[in-house]
């Protein structure tokens, strides 16, 4: 047997359990919940990392280019946390999301544009 066809059998077995089994849904829920804290942790941790990293470049930025770095981030966290809301709200929702996410990405350009004409 090869071994995509052996993880293809783990896999429906699982899913069989996860079917079959009485508190299936609710064992699969946690499990999902625990992988989604898991990556969240080590998102926090990455931009932790990054942080600590750069720190001598982010203070080099001055505060008007730092605090619109910060902002822009803070908006993209506020546009990927409320997604889920804002999308399935119809023309206003999406709008706003768009709003959010776009002006962020300008923000970002923005720093990015300051920031090499600091280090030319």
């Amino acid at each position: 047997m090869s071994t995509g066809l052996r993880n293809a059998a783990i896999v429906l077995l699982l899913a069989a359990g996860v079917f079959a089994l009485p508190g299936g849904r609710t064992s699969a829920d946690f499990i999902g919940g625990l992988f989604s804290t898991l990556i969240l942790a080590s998102l926090v941790f990455a931009a932790w990392r990054m942080y600590r990293e750069h720190r001598v470049a982010l203070y080099g930025l001055g505060d008007k280019d730092r605090g619109l770095l910060y902002g822009a981030v803070g908006a993209i966290v506020l546009a990927a946390a409320g997604s889920g809301k804002l999308l399935n709200n119809g023309g206003p929702g999406v709008l706003l999301w768009f709003a959010l996410v776009g002006g962020a990405i300008f923000a970002l350009v923005q720093v990015y544009r300051n920031y090499r004409s600091y280090n030319i």
